[in-house]
């Protein structure tokens, strides 16, 4: 690979920045990430739909938009990737699923929308695992391409990884957003759940279904983030609020040093490899007295199945056509997880659906006594092995809470992979958590300078 094109390597804010001032021209900056798709894409694959020429005439529009004075959008110029599971009217929408195939909606979903309002350019759809789920897809680990990038969102955060584009948005129903960020080495944001409306998103659990974005920093993902959070009067998860001063939050200094709890995920012991072990060893004793060890109620040992009961009920209703439409060409994981909703008792579903509430409880016991948790945001690195997207045992039971969470690539395994680290707020806390993100990253900074 040749050197990379230092705009691809701006912060996400200073080149917001200079796409304002006109210091670089929209224009410019898609044809830097368009050179650079040309010469990744071979080997990363995370575009199922990529047109230069419709990026190229979004950018046109918005610089001359730009230099006739006209208002400009806090994303004015951005170019930004969507999961494939996000409807965009008059580009094909798939799903990650050959049933899809072909498939172009007459409207943007609501986010796409507000992505358009902000100055935001479409640059294309990237790839999805088969409807969001547990198949691999085609995309590579930019990093390794032996590894996989995880999922579902799998083109998304492979996109950002290989600087082909500075933002992404995706899906998590488990853990589809930290999981892929971790195992690429960008920063993913899953915010509280119902913080950004899901209408013309693939619908897979209503009731776990988040929307979440890729970054190369945390500002990134606030600014972005920002811009997608409000009111949807057609997603019922969604309610109207103040606007949420993300970014703002995000840039400030707590006025006291933050606290934080370390917690181990059910079955820590038993999934966690030894390299994950160590580096939160290192760096819950780099942090001394700022972080405390905190043990979870014992009802969150079941956290991970009963978000499993509501994902699989939920999936077999909502695929229910697919899997009357071609269910010979749906994936063995896929089929295994609509069975076994099937086979769910609504007794148990609707029982799965109180414990939110529950496990909600138990959390602010936690949260009582600090800012954010810090947990690892994936069992390891990435594994070597293009027959799976990893283990989402360590973000499911967020996603089950509705907690707003956060990945920062800090770590390195020694086999040159990115690790994760973890920040997991309480509910509607999301720029608290963000800017605790942010102090972590300088701390961690400082102490490998002294």
């Amino acid at each position: 690979m040749t050197e990379i094109n230092p705009l691809l390597t701006l912060d996400v804010i200073e080149l917001r920045d200079r796409l304002a001032s006109g210091a670089v021209r929209a224009v410019e900056y898609v044809e830097a990430c368009l050179a650079r798709i040309a010469e990744v894409e071979p080997q990363v694959q995370a575009w199922a739909w990529l047109d230069g020429d419709h990026a190229l005439a979004q950018a046109r529009a918005l610089d001359i938009r730009r230099q006739s004075g006209a208002p400009i959008g806090p994303l004015h110029g951005l170019p930004v990737g969507l999961k494939d599971v996000i409807d965009t009217a008059k580009i094909p929408t798939s799903n990650g699923t050959v049933l899809d195939e072909g498939r172009v909606p007459e409207e943007d979903a609501v986010l796409v929308s507000r992505l358009k309002a902000a100055g935001a350019i479409i640059m294309g759809k990237t790839v999805s695992t088969e409807l969001a789920f547990m198949h691999p897809s085609k995309t590579r680990n930019p990093h390794n391409p032996e590894h996989t990038p995880g999922g579902s969102s799998a083109g998304s955060a492979a996109a950002v990884a290989a600087a082909m584009v500075p933002l992404a948005v995706g899906t998590q129903t488990g853990g589809s957003v930290i999981r892929p960020a971790s195992f690429c080495g960008v920063v993913g944001f899953k915010p509280t759940f119902g913080a950004i409306a899901r209408t013309g998103v693939l619908s897979q659990s209503p009731t776990l279904d988040t929307i979440g974005v890729f970054s190369n920093s945390v500002n990134g993902a606030a600014l972005v983030a920002e811009s997608l959070f409000g009111y949807d009067p057609k997603d019922p998860a969604t309610t109207p609020s103040p606007a949420p001063r993300l970014l703002e939050i995000a840039k400030s200094d707590p006025l006291v040093t933050p606290m934080f709890a370390f917690v181990r995920p059910p079955q820590f012991e038993e999934v966690a490899d030894e390299e994950t072990v160590m580096a939160f060893q290192e760096i819950t004793g780099m942090l001394g007295d700022q972080c405390f060890e905190a043990s979870l109620p014992k009802a969150f040992d079941d956290a991970n199945a009963l978000r499993a009961r509501i994902n699989f009920a939920e999936m077999a209703k909502d695929y229910y056509d697919y899997e009357k439409r071609g269910r010979a060409q749906l994936s063995p994981e896929i089929l295994e997880a609509i069975d076994k909703g099937n086979d769910i008792k609504a007794r148990d579903y609707l029982a799965a659906l109180d414990w939110r509430t529950v496990l909600n409880a138990g959390l602010e016991e936690v949260f009582n006594r600090c800012d954010v948790i810090i947990t690892p945001a994936a069992t390891g690195p990435a594994p070597k092995n293009l027959q799976t997207t990893g283990n989402p045992i360590f973000n499911g039971l967020w996603t089950f809470c509705g907690t707003p969470a956060v990945t920062i690539p800090l770590l390195w395994s020694q086999n040159g992979m990115p690790m994760g680290i973890q920040l997991v707020g309480r509910v509607g806390d999301d720029a608290r958590l963000m800017r605790t993100a942010n102090w972590l990253k300088k701390f961690l900074k400082n102490q490998e300078d002294a």
